[in-house]
C-alpha cells in the first residue's frame, strides 16, 4: 500500500530562487514504478492526483476469486488546500490498465480516461471489445463511481485526452492502430480504408453527460498520428493537438477532396488535407460543438517537432512542445542545443500571430502550460492575457549540466517573451525530478507533480505547493466571490485576502441567519440545496478582522 507523509525537505536544499516559498511538500511512496499522468484541480481548490500503479500483495475481488492482479492500476490520491490526503482509490480490471487523462466535471465529480488491457473482471463491468481499448469512469468527488464504459473496437486504441463540454456532455480523444500499414518505400498517398488513413490515426468519441455515444471521428494522414492533448474551446467545441508524421490523404473515389467522409450515422472520418514539412509536425485540429472539423493547420520544420500541450488565451491558443528543427518548413525559429521548446501563438481562426523558441540545454522536455488571464471589462473581450507559465524538466545527452532531471518553470509575458526561469531542485541530486504536471491556481500559487526516483523502477510522485510574489502580483483578487450565481444546489466561496480562519455566515434579506461554518480554506463549498428562489446575502469575517461581503442568488 502506498503512504502518504510530510517531506522534510528543507526550502533552501528545494530551491534555487528567491521569490518563492514551499507552502507544503508531498510525497507519495511506492518500491514500484508509478507512473503519474495529471493533476486536477477541483472548482473548490482541492487536487487530485492520477496515474498507475502496481498493487502489490492486494486482492482487487476476494469474494469471487483468488487470482492477484499484478498488472497496473487506475490510482487516484485527493488532496485538500492544505495538502492533506481526502482520500485514495484505485480500479482495476485483470490486466494492465493505465490511467492518462482526467477531467472535472461540472458537478464537482471527475471523469477517469485510461488504457485497458482487461476483459470483464474484478472493477472492470465491460468486456474487451478486442485488443487494448479505453476505459471511462464517472466518479463523484468522494471517488464513488456513477458509471463506467470501454470504448473500442477490435483494433488497439489508447486513451490520451478527455475534456467536458458547455452542454455537459464530453469529448474523448485516443488513437487506434490501423490494419493500413505503410509499406515501406511505397508513395504516402493512399486511399483510406474504412479502417483507418495510415499506421495509427486519432479517434474522437462524442459522449452525453450519462455516458451515451453521440458519434466517432476518425482523422487522420498517410502515416502516424498521435493525439497528445485536447482543451475545450469557447464555442463549446474542442482544439486537438497532434504529434503528425503524416502527409495529406487524397480522396478521389467521389471526387470530393479532402472532405469529411460518412461511413455510419455514428462514424465519420476525415482526411488530413495539409502535408507535413519534416519527420513530425504539430497538427492542430480545431473541432465544432458537434464534433465536425472546422480548420487545422500543420507546423514543423525539417527535423522532428513534438508537440505536447495546449492552453486557451483571450485571443485564440498557444501551442507548445519541443524541437529538433532548424529554421525551415514554417518554422521561423532556430535551436540553440539538443531540443528547444517551441510555442506558437494562434488566432481563433488558426491564423499565427508568433513563434518563440526557448533553451535550458541539452534534452529540454515541455509538461504543462498555463495562461494568466486578467478581467478588463471595458475592453471588447473582457479577459486578457497576461502572460504564460511553462513547466518541464530537462534530460542530460551526453553531458550532465548542474540542472537536469530537475523541476523548471518559465514564465512568458502575453507576446511569449521570457520574463524569468527557475529551478525546483530535489533532496538530492541522485534523484531523478521528472515533471509531470503544472496547475497555476487562481490564488497566485502553483502546483507542480511529479515523480523522483534513487533509480528507474521505484518512482514516488512528488507534489509540489509553491507561492510565487511576481506571479501573485499579476493575479487580480476579489475580496469575496460567489461561483456558480445564480446557483441551483451548491456554491463555492472564495476569499481573496489571506487568513488563518474565517466566518462565512448566509443571510436572508431580512436578515436572519440561515447557516454559519468556520474555514480555513480559501475556496469553500456551502449547500444551498434547502434555500427557497431568491437574493441572500453571503459575509466573510476572518481571524485578521477583515470583513467582505456578496450577494447571492438562488435559481
Amino acid at each position: 500500500m502506498i503512504k502518504l507523509y510530510i517531506s522534510v525537505f528543507s526550502i533552501c536544499t528545494m530551491l534555487s530562487l528567491s521569490a518563492q516559498e514551499v507552502i507544503w511538500q508531498k510525497d507519495i511512496k511506492s518500491n514500484t514504478q508509478d507512473f503519474l499522468s495529471q493533476v486536477t484541480t477541483t472548482i473548490d481548490q482541492q487536487y487530485l492526483i492520477t496515474g498507475s500503479v502496481i498493487q502489490q500483495g492486494s486482492l482487487r475481488e476476494p469474494q469471487a476469486t483468488n487470482k492477484q492482479n499484478n498488472g497496473y492500476d487506475f490510482h487516484l490520491v485527493k488532496l485538500n488546500q492544505q495538502g492533506d490526503q481526502v482520500w485514495e482509490k484505485y480500479f482495476a480490471g485483470q490486466n494492465h490498465d493505465y490511467l492518462s487523462s482526467t477531467v472535472t466535471t461540472q458537478d464537482g465529480g471527475f471523469l477517469l480516461s485510461g488504457t485497458t488491457y482487461s476483459s470483464k473482471g474484478f472493477d472492470k463491468k465491460d468486456g474487451s471489445k478486442g485488443g487494448s481499448d479505453i476505459w471511462l469512469i464517472r466518479i463523484n468527488e468522494f471517488g464513488d463511481e456513477l458509471w463506467q464504459k470501454t470504448l473500442g473496437t477490435s483494433a488497439d486504441e489508447e486513451a490520451r485526452a478527455v475534456i467536458q463540454t458547455t452542454d455537459l456532455g464530453f469529448f474523448v480523444a485516443g488513437n487506434v492502430q490501423s490494419s493500413l500499414r505503410e509499406p515501406q518505400g511505397t508513395s504516402t498517398q493512399k486511399t483510406p480504408t474504412t479502417s483507418g488513413y495510415g499506421s495509427k490515426d486519432v479517434w474522437i468519441t462524442r459522449l452525453d453527460k450519462n455516458g451515451k455515444e453521440i458519434s466517432q471521428l476518425v482523422l487522420g494522414g498517410s502515416g502516424l498520428d498521435e493525439v497528445e492533448k485536447m482543451i475545450p474551446t469557447k464555442d463549446g467545441g474542442a482544439l486537438l493537438g497532434v504529434y503528425s508524421r503524416s502527409s495529406e490523404v487524397r480522396v478521389s473515389s467521389s471526387g470530393n477532396q479532402n472532405s469529411t467522409i460518412i461511413t455510419s450515422n455514428l462514424v465519420s472520418r476525415y482526411p488530413k488535407t495539409t502535408n507535413n514539412e519534416g519527420e513530425g509536425d504539430y497538427w492542430i485540429v480545431k473541432l465544432s460543438k458537434d464534433g465536425k472539423v472546422e480548420w487545422e493547420k500543420n507546423y514543423g520544420g525539417k527535423g522532428d517537432d513534438h508537440l505536447r500541450t495546449l492552453a486557451l488565451t483571450s485571443t485564440g491558443y498557444v501551442i507548445g512542445g519541443e524541437s529538433r528543427s532548424e529554421r525551415s518548413g514554417n518554422k521561423t525559429v532556430g535551436i540553440e542545443e539538443g531540443t528547444d521548446l517551441w510555442l506558437i501563438s494562434l488566432n481563433e481562426r488558426g491564423d499565427e500571430q508568433w513563434q518563440k523558441s526557448y533553451n535550458f540545454k541539452n534534452r529540454d522536455i515541455l509538461m504543462g502550460m498555463s495562461v494568466i488571464q486578467s478581467q478588463d471589462t471595458r475592453a471588447k473581450n473582457p479577459e486578457v492575457t497576461k502572460g504564460i507559465l511553462l513547466g518541464g524538466y530537462t534530460q542530460a545527452e551526453g553531458r550532465i549540466e548542474t540542472d537536469d532531471e530537475t523541476f523548471w518553470m518559465l514564465y512568458l509575458n502575453q507576446d511569449g517573451n521570457e520574463q524569468w526561469r527557475k529551478y525546483v531542485k530535489g533532496e538530492s541530486r541522485k534523484k531523478e525530478e521528472r515533471l509531470s504536471d503544472i496547475k497555476l491556481n487562481r490564488d497566485g500559487s502553483i502546483i507542480l507533480a511529479g515523480t523522483s526516483a534513487e533509480e528507474l523502477g521505484k518512482e514516488n510522485w512528488k507534489i509540489i505547493k509553491l507561492g510565487d510574489k511576481q506571479l501573485d502580483q499579476l493575479i487580480e483578487k476579489q475580496d469575496i466571490k460567489i461561483y456558480p450565481n445564480p446557483i441551483s444546489d451548491y456554491a463555492y466561496v472564495e476569499i481573496g485576502f489571506d487568513f488563518k480562519e474565517a466566518d462565512i455566515t448566509l443571510y436572508d434579506m431580512g436578515g436572519r441567519q440561515l447557516q454559519n461554518l468556520k474555514t480555513k480554506n480559501k475556496v469553500t463549498k456551502i449547500n444551498t440545496q434547502p434555500l427557497i428562489q431568491g437574493a441572500y446575502l453571503v459575509v466573510i469575517k476572518t481571524d485578521t478582522n477583515k470583513t467582505a461581503n456578496a450577494k447571492l442568488i438562488k435559481k
